[in-house]
């Protein structure tokens, strides 16, 4: 039997922010149903230990969020949350008494993809409170993320933010170190127990409108993830936000099928061969990590 290191589960495609980076889903707005997510749980319980709560959307929106939490520690998964971080103070109480959660991680590129729309110093001041009281009463792990940077330095117009929010940073945790001295692209700091910082470089999201790469290239989708939308598609990664690389829907049919079909295979196979057979994945600017 094949084991994923993460599934990824969308428990909704609806976002409370429109980031420059993250192309909105042209999907039907959705919150993944709590008898749907228990289902798909039951499925996918022998493929892997750990869950990501997302693909495109906010989970932090979700209204049942401490529900589906629980029933993920019912089921004996570990859980990793990514979020843009404005709904944190809404919902920590939920967050802290939740023993599935196994690591948040704060996108805080999310602010300046939104300058203006949100209070850079409410936004932060609530994420570190969380993170303190995080690190003080849970064992959960703390990623705090700036993937904003060019291939260069950080993307100009956006220098001055990153410098703010890592200096406020730096006072909260009284560093004695410039955070940009340490972090180095795809490499994150660990500045406390659990808690680390993380930098990375911009990348293009897959998109068939975009001129297509050669077919050499390779990618861990398949091998150490997989993907399944708020509306039960499963898809080979939670980069096809669009659902465009349909192996199936865990609705019509059980995972263990699905992730076993002949588009499955192919896609599987051709990445052994270091080939790219799907148009899409010839499309991404993520898999050059990868070359």
């Amino acid at each position: 039997m094949r084991k994923f290191k993460k599934i990824y589960v969308e428990i909704t495609n609806i976002c409370n922010l429109a980031c420059r980076f993250c192309p909105k889903t042209q999907r039907r707005p959705e919150f993944m149903k709590i008898d749907t997510f228990r289902m798909i749980l039951e499925q996918i319980q022998p493929f892997t230990d750990y869950l990501y709560l997302h693909v495109k959307g906010e989970p932090l929106l979700h209204q049942d969020i401490d529900i589906l939490l629980d029933i993920c520690k019912e089921k004996g998964f570990k859980v990793n949350i990514t979020t843009n971080g404005t709904l944190i103070k809404e919902v920590k109480d939920k967050m802290m008494n939740k023993p599935a959660i196994r690591q948040m991680n704060f996108s805080l590129h999310s602010f300046g993809g939104n300058e203006g729309a949100i209070d850079q110093e409410e936004y932060m001041n609530h994420i570190l409170v969380f993170t303190k009281e995080a690190m003080e009463y849970t064992n959960m792990i703390i990623s705090l993320r700036l993937w904003n940077l060019d291939q260069n330095n950080v993307v100009n117009r956006e220098k001055k933010i990153n410098r703010d929010i890592l200096g406020r940073i730096e006072q909260a945790f009284h560093l004695p170190y410039r955070i940009e001295e340490k972090v180095s692209p795809g490499r994150g700091i660990q500045i406390r127990d659990r808690l680390y910082i993380n930098q990375d470089y911009e990348f293009q999201w897959p998109d068939l409108r975009i001129k297509e790469e050669n077919r050499t290239g390779f990618c861990y989708g398949l091998r150490k993830h997989v993907a399944i939308l708020v509306d039960g598609t499963v898809v080979p990664c939670c980069l096809d936000g669009e659902g465009i690389l349909q192996l199936g829907n865990i609705h019509e049919q059980h995972f263990s099928e699905i992730i076993e079909g002949k588009r499955a295979k192919n896609i599987y196979n051709g990445f052994s061969r270091r080939e790219a057979v799907e148009e899409l994945c010839r499309k991404c600017g993520y898999r050059e990590r990868f070359s």
